[in-house]
């Protein structure tokens, strides 16, 4: 299936597996490259040796294109540029808008710039300052999300701008895929459907936890760090919901020192990525800390398996999906259910 995606970045089909914190590694990466869709290095968990070594690795697990996702506004962005650049890098994905500067070096050196937004205003800017295609995340996505569904927010963008457009939030077969071309979009990109197959490397257990979840399992809270978050309702959340303040500063000290030693990251580095997330925002102290240190909550699970321990961003979609195909088959069982609902709604004419 050929769009203006497929064109951009080369490969053979318009999903992109998105850049999931310590889910997103080689092996996931390049599984969905090898299966002829994009897959997407999540760096903002990497020192910068580890996201050498990574990029590294996929290039020798597969000579399909691929890309990596890393936080604009992050102290050593770039540097993470320049080894995206130097690595041969097909795409450079952004999870906050990229400065036009940023834009310019990497398009300089033919890196495809792929910004994501949640507003029809965000991609305005991103596209004005020269990115190559938007990734636009409705409400229903995992993680860090909006307020407005992507079957309302997705036209509006359709509409704003004229480049390629890719539709998060919501997708997991080939009905959603046609639904987003329908739409005007030129893909789709896919979060907790990739984290559940065979290549992800999330423990076993964790699976089976969102497996197991209905669609009233996956909740949005403010109480991670501030900011409407998607995820997993578990005990733990319901305890961060429940916390006071002086409780809330001590659990996010703890695993901002964590984070601290794991990332590299010194203090001030630590509570400047914190404090970007404040920006125009009412966070107190200890959410700046949670914010700046939200990584290690999700490494507990999706790394360490402790799902009492740690938070498990989630789409809505996980109380839709109930299997742990391999990258290839979930692409090809995509790409196959497309052509059927396109056959079905021809046969309507």
């Amino acid at each position: 299936m050929e769009t203006a995606l497929t064109r951009l970045v080369g490969v053979r089909y318009p999903i992109v597996q998105t850049g999931m914190g310590w889910v997103a590694g080689p092996r996931l990466v390049s599984a969905t490259a090898n299966a002829g869709a994009l897959g997407v290095l999540a760096s903002a968990t990497m020192t910068l040796d580890q996201l050498r070594a990574a990029i590294a690795e996929v290039r020798c697990r597969t000579d399909a294109p691929f890309g990596v996702n890393l936080r604009a506004d992050a102290a050593d962005a770039g540097d993470r540029v320049r080894l995206i650049i130097d690595g041969g890098v097909r795409v450079a994905s952004f999870a906050l808008a990229p400065s036009p500067g940023l834009i310019a070096e990497l398009k300089a050196a033919g890196v495809v710039v792929i910004p994501s937004v949640g507003a029809r205003r965000h991609a305005e800017k991103v596209a004005a300052w020269g990115a190559d295609a938007v990734i636009v995340q409705g409400g229903e996505g995992g993680g860090h999300t909006g307020e407005v569904a992507t079957s309302v927010l997705l036209p509006q963008v359709v509409d704003a701008v004229r480049i390629p457009v890719v539709a998060a939030g919501g997708f997991f077969d080939g009905r959603g895929l046609m639904a987003a071309l329908a739409y005007g979009a030129a893909g789709v990109a896919m979060g907790t459907r990739f984290l559940l197959t065979s290549d992800s490397t999330v423990p076993d257990a964790v699976k089976a936890r969102y497996l197991a979840a209905t669609v009233r399992d996956v909740t949005v809270t403010r109480a991670v760090d501030g900011l409407p978050h998607r995820m997993l309702r578990t005990d733990l959340v319901a305890s961060l919901e429940r916390s006071g303040r002086a409780r809330g500063l001590l659990h996010a000290v703890r695993r901002a020192a964590e984070f601290r030693k794991l990332s590299g990251l010194t203090w001030p580095q630590l509570v400047r990525d914190g404090l970007a997330l404040r920006h125009g925002k009412e966070l107190s102290w200890s959410q700046v800390l949670l914010a700046a240190n939200t990584p290690m909550l999700l490494r507990s699970a999706m790394v360490d398996g402790r799902t009492d321990l740690g938070v498990m961003a989630s789409g809505q979609v996980a109380g839709v999906i109930d299997d742990l195909p391999s990258c290839a088959e979930l692409v090809e069982r995509i790409m196959k259910e497309a052509a059927e609902t396109r056959e079905r709604l021809m046969a309507l004419k």
